[in-house]
């Protein structure tokens, strides 16, 4: 059997839950050819109706979206289909939400962009083991950074809350999250 093909005993339904619909539109065609029998949804009320209707075996959902966030679709096909393998998509990546979405029943977490092969192998690998520690962990500045968004996203984006929380005031907060993660 080729490479990165669900093996026969595994249904082979996927959905796509994107905003972007270009990347949405490749995503589908490439899994199609790894033998995926793949639908997209292009927003959170898209994917949770997709979800209820025929929840898929395996789905790749972005975090965020127009409408809401994908951690929602998560849940929703979690509910759905407890055996469902999830990979979550996102283009801002920081540690929180990537603990976040499998605390809520993601397999892997991935930053954009990530191509369809690195998508079936997080999709179809079963028991990854641990990856080696980093030969060159995140600074200082980055895990404060991370934790910064992590209280950010726990209180709902709410500035001045997690100003409150963080203990610091919230133009200093606004200009940090207004900056991009530091580098390392």
């Amino acid at each position: 059997m080729a490479e990165g093909i669900p093996s026969p005993a595994r249904e082979r339904t996927l959905l796509v839950v994107d905003d972007d619909a270009p990347l949405r539109n490749r995503l589908v065609r490439a899994l199609e050819q790894r033998g995926f029998t793949a639908r997209g949804a292009a927003s959170v009320a898209e994917g949770l109706e997709q979800a209820g209707e025929a929840p898929p075996a395996f789905a790749v959902v972005d975090m965020r979206l127009e409408d809401g966030t994908g951690l929602e679709v998560v849940e929703a096909l979690r509910d759905a289909r407890p055996d469902v393998r999830i990979v979550m998509l996102t283009g801002y990546g920081n540690i929180a939400s990537a603990v976040t979405a499998v605390k809520k029943g993601a397999v892997d977490y991935l930053a954009k962009p990530a191509d369809a092969d690195q998508i079936c192998a997080a999709l179809l690998e079963e028991d990854r083991p641990l990856p080696p520690p980093p030969t060159d962990p995140m600074s200082a500045d980055r895990v404060r950074w991370e934790h910064i968004q992590r209280v950010f996203e726990q209180c709902d984006r709410n500035v001045s809350e997690t100003a409150r929380r963080l203990k610091m005031h919230r133009r200093t907060l606004q200009r940090i999250l207004n900056k991009h993660a530091p580098r390392g």
